[in-house]
């Protein structure tokens, strides 16, 4: 498991970058191997998984991303990630490549809809085209020197949830104790120099630094969660994926300092189900069954 530690700040100018970063490097569903193996369909091998659409027109790709994010706010709430105005997600606009889409500013997860989201320029400014309301200083700190330095990243989601904050403060990666927690091997870091609130250019992107090149999650010291994905739902599954795990280590760990030994999957077997799991269409797939649920229960406001 990788550990990066951001300890020197940066002296670099800020930067104005294309944010944007295209799915056309995904492999389709259809043609994807690894995500079709997953399940199993009729003989004649015609029925498969559909995993991420494709869109050809930019506008119907914009909201069917601006409605999945919406959920996944919701979904954050029904999980209990909400901590005062604490918390964001970050999802590139197809349309505008330079700018984003975060939540705005002291609005519960869970009273979530998409056209509550917020659209801001490369530098952080609330633009016309989205609502009109504040965004978070921090989260923008934060989310726009992960997207200048990972241009594969579509989204990425932090919040204050309480396992997943509690374990931060160990400042270490997560122990592979389940099959779940394999999601994680070898694409999980450490931010392990904490700076306080990120109100600041130079802590996001120690934090950017921090996540790597080609990690999808970052476990920041004394603070929390940090996930990435190529849309907005594996970000969202990735983050209660990571939250359960720290969840389980913090319970693993109680036993274990009362006496009852641990066993951690060997490196063969979590590399082998890490190979067949990290996959976008994977992670995709695994959050529709709750952004179906976000549907229903707010009986279709969440896509407003």
């Amino acid at each position: 498991m990788s550990t990066s530690t951001a300890t020197e700040t940066s002296t670099q100018p800020a930067r104005s970058t294309v944010l944007v970063s295209q799915d056309n490097n995904i492999t389709s569903p259809a043609d994807d191997a690894k995500f079709q193996a997953v399940a199993r369909g009729n003989r004649s091998g015609t029925l498969k998984l559909r995993g991420i659409p494709k869109f050809s027109d930019p506008h119907e790709r914009r909201k069917w991303m601006k409605e999945h994010m919406a959920a996944a706010f919701r979904f954050f709430g029904k999980q209990g990630y909400g901590e005062g105005i604490s918390g964001h997600i970050s999802m590139i606009d197809p349309i505008l490549k330079d700018h984003f889409w975060m939540n705005p500013f002291a609005k519960h997860f869970s009273a979530m809809k998409a056209s509550d989201l917020v659209l801001v320029d490369s530098e952080g400014y609330v633009t016309e085209g989205g609502a009109q309301a504040p965004i978070n200083e921090a989260g923008f700190m934060i989310h726009s020197e992960i997207h200048k330095a990972r241009p594969d990243v579509i989204a990425a989601a932090h919040t204050h949830g309480i396992y997943g904050k509690t374990w931060s403060a160990f400042g270490k990666p997560i122990e592979m104790l389940s099959q779940d927690a394999c999601n994680f091997y070898g694409k999980l870091s450490v931010y392990d120099n904490h700076g306080g609130i990120a109100l600041a250019q130079e802590e996001g992107q120690q934090i950017a630094q921090a996540l790597g090149k080609d990690n999808i999650a970052c476990i920041l010291q004394n603070h929390g969660l940090l996930t990435v994905g190529r849309t907005v739902d594996e970000a969202a599954f990735l983050f209660s994926s990571l939250d359960h795990a720290c969840h389980s280590q913090l319970m693993a760990d109680a036993a274990a300092a009362n006496g009852v030994p641990k066993k951690i999957i060997p490196h063969e077997v979590a590399q082998f189900t890490a190979d067949a799991v990290q996959n976008p269409h994977n992670f995709y797939t695994e959050f529709q069954p709750e952004f179906e649920l976000m549907v229903e229960e707010s009986n279709g406001r969440v896509l407003e």
